[in-house]
């Protein structure tokens, strides 16, 4: 059963170059826009591990954070935010999100924090 990534970007060239990174590496990916799509694929996939970014047009990703952990508690989430906003960082972290990147970010930062934070399935 492969992992489940969920990646929440409105900008799609980095949902793109996000599923393109996560495909090779063996995961199964998801997309999502906006917040409706992200907790829609939440509640039909149960993904294993989220890529969200804060500024999201319509719901951000504070609340896209918190409706989550509604409908899991124990969903892991990393956020993707620009540079600078570190109040929204903190309250992401105290909502429950494991780690952050700032935008522009590393791709091979990003596969390295994926690959520690996955939660590991018993096989």
């Amino acid at each position: 059963m492969k992992e489940k990534i969920l990646i929440v970007d409105d900008q799609f060239g980095i949902r793109i170059l996000l599923n393109e990174v996560f495909q090779k590496e063996g995961y199964q990916t998801f997309q999502a826009a906006n917040g409706i799509q992200a907790l829609d694929i939440v509640t039909k996939h149960d993904p294993d591990l989220v890529l969200l970014d804060m500024k999201i047009p319509g719901m951000d990703g504070i609340e896209i954070l918190k409706r989550m952990k509604v409908l899991d508690p124990e969903i892991r989430v990393i956020i993707m935010t620009a540079y600078g906003e570190l109040d929204m960082i903190q309250e992401a972290k105290d909502l429950g999100a494991i780690t952050h990147f700032a935008k522009p970010f590393d791709i091979d930062d990003i596969r390295a924090a994926v690959k520690k934070h996955m939660p590991q399935k018993a096989n």
